[in-house]
């Protein structure tokens, strides 16, 4: 090999870890940036989070109900239909509609 053809070869080297580099930094440099966007989503993500639960502690408050979840909803519609959703007498009719503690237990329960 020539003395040319060796200093060629150096100098193709270093344009290539030069370009790399320079591709290494522009990476470096987005990797950053996404970090940093991240870190500020998660930020208002959280904060988010909190008014949205403080918006719906001041509707439970002004009502003042908290609505049912959709399968509590259903065990109170079979309930008003006349039919116990209690485990002691489940799917039985209630005589003339009378209250069963055990039935309101189980569908207002968590909420009283």
């Amino acid at each position: 090999m020539e003395k040319k053809d060796l200093y060629d070869g150096f100098v193709q080297v270093e344009r290539d870890l030069q370009r790399t580099m320079t591709a290494m930094a522009r990476l470096k440099a987005d990797m950053t940036n996404v970090l940093e966007q991240n870190a500020e989503l998660e930020i208002e993500n959280k904060h988010l989070r909190e008014h949205l639960q403080e918006l719906q502690n001041t509707d439970h408050h002004s009502t003042g109900a908290e609505e049912l979840s959709k399968s509590k909803a259903n065990l109170q519609k079979l309930y008003e239909e006349g039919f116990h959703v209690c485990s002691v007498m489940y799917g039985q009719r209630r005589i003339d509609d009378e209250s069963c503690a055990f039935c309101l237990e189980v569908i207002y329960g968590e909420h009283r």
